[in-house]
């Protein structure tokens, strides 16, 4: 009898392992909002570190967190390295892109909870009398991540903060529109 029941928990720990391994080896995030501003009044919001302060919805988690900004002061080059509590941890952001007012691409380094490297995009296209813009994260899905993915998907973490800091980007973008 016990033999039986360590036969089929192996085989469903096997098969749970199985399944994992079979999953994407790479992930992507990507949530979009409306606001009613020309792209080229929310650009400089995301393209200047500085300003994230503003709606990033990771400088509301931590208010405490360690912030260092180098490079450029805004556009390609520009750097934004954190340090805070459990809800941010920890990592570094660098400016690899940056194509006024249309697109940002972010090479982005977690170092705490987990070491990871990703990369984030904002693109910005001119809709109606407003602008839409974009957020996508995206990156390598190493096994472990895979294993998560079965409990919680990348899209369950962090979906919800790209929705708020759009949110927030979009209020901060409409409050400044002459």
């Amino acid at each position: 009898m016990l033999r039986t029941i360590g036969l089929i928990l192996i085989a469903v720990i096997t098969g749970i392992l199985a399944y994992a391994a079979g999953q994407p080896d790479t992930f992507r995030v990507e949530r979009r909002i409306s606001i009613s501003a020309p792209p080229e009044a929310i650009y400089p919001l995301i393209a200047d570190f500085r300003g994230w302060a503003l709606w990033s919805p990771w400088e509301k988690k931590d208010p405490g967190m360690k912030r260092t900004h180098g490079g450029a002061d805004s556009g390609l080059g520009a750097v934004y390295e954190w340090s805070g509590n459990s809800a941010v941890g920890a990592g570094r952001m660098e400016i690899s892109q940056a194509v006024p007012p249309v697109k940002v691409t972010i090479d982005m380094r977690f170092t705490r909870p987990m070491e990871a490297r990703n990369t984030a995009e904002f693109m910005l296209a001119p809709h109606g009398d407003g602008t839409s813009v974009t957020w996508v994260m995206s990156g390598p899905s190493p096994f472990l991540a895979r294993l998560m993915g079965l409990v919680i998907s990348m899209d369950d973490m962090v979906g919800g903060d790209f929705e708020s800091g759009l949110a927030a980007l979009k209020a901060v973008a409409e409050s400044r529109r002459p």
